[in-house]
């Protein structure tokens, strides 16, 4: 009902404006090219249109693209299960809108926040399917960024828990039997037991260290190429 209602005040203000569907359409698709990715494809998903937009960051001619697939621009990262979802959910007539990871045709990865909306005909069939995207590119190298350092965190805890509380609670307790001990040679072997224990305290904070020093130079390096991507764009 509030969709008709809306339909129904656009076709008002257009009367009342003088103004054609066909400026409406020329001023929307001007406003579209600033920002979003636009393309129009058959029953099939047969590509019959895209905006410049499209052509500019998936690097593709307009030549090239129509009359193919989504396909040519697919990263492989989306199962077949989500795309499945997309069509079922499409030609059910219904409005999908999700992330999808894309691929230029120089290798370079992007996200787009996509929409597909069913277009149909007086009869309420559908014949076209129109896309409007997004690019979500940083966003998503956050989300990446804040996974990456929820993995880096989770294995420093799991070494942390593993590799430095035992020999502690071992050193803490050899500590606790030296301290009543009153047999020399039974004192020796715990001294000898607590340096052990130290030794691969020692160790591991080493590894520890290193490992942390390489993470952290990795993602710096990381942050430093993002930057001069950025840059050049």
């Amino acid at each position: 009902m509030k969709s008709n209602s809306s339909i129904g005040e656009f076709f008002d203000l257009i009367k009342q404006s003088n103004m054609s569907l066909l400026q409406i359409s020329l001023a929307y698709q001007k406003a579209t090219n600033e920002k979003m990715f636009c393309s129009i494809t058959d029953t099939n998903g047969i590509i019959l249109y895209v905006n410049e937009n499209f052509c500019k960051t998936s690097q593709y001619s307009k030549e090239e693209l129509i009359g193919k697939s989504h396909n040519i621009v697919n990263a492989g990262h989306h199962s077949p299960d989500f795309f499945n979802q997309l069509w079922e959910t499409i030609k059910s007539g219904d409005v999908w809108h999700g992330e999808v990871k894309n691929r230029a045709k120089d290798g370079a990865y992007y996200w787009l926040d996509s929409v597909i909306i069913p277009v149909k005909n007086i009869d309420g069939e559908i014949i076209h399917f129109f896309s409007l995207r997004t690019l979500i590119n940083e966003k998503k190298q956050k989300e990446e960024e804040i996974e990456r350092n929820l993995k880096i965190l989770q294995e420093i805890l799991f070494m942390l828990s593993h590799k430095i509380r035992q020999p502690i609670a071992t050193i803490i307790g050899l500590s606790n039997l030296l301290r009543n001990c009153t047999d020399s040679e039974k004192a020796s072997k715990i001294v000898s037991y607590i340096k052990d224990s130290s030794v691969v305290l020692d160790d591991f904070t080493r590894e520890l260290t290193l490992y942390i020093n390489e993470a952290s130079t990795t993602e710096i390096n990381r942050l430093k190429n993002n930057e001069k991507r950025y840059f050049q764009q």
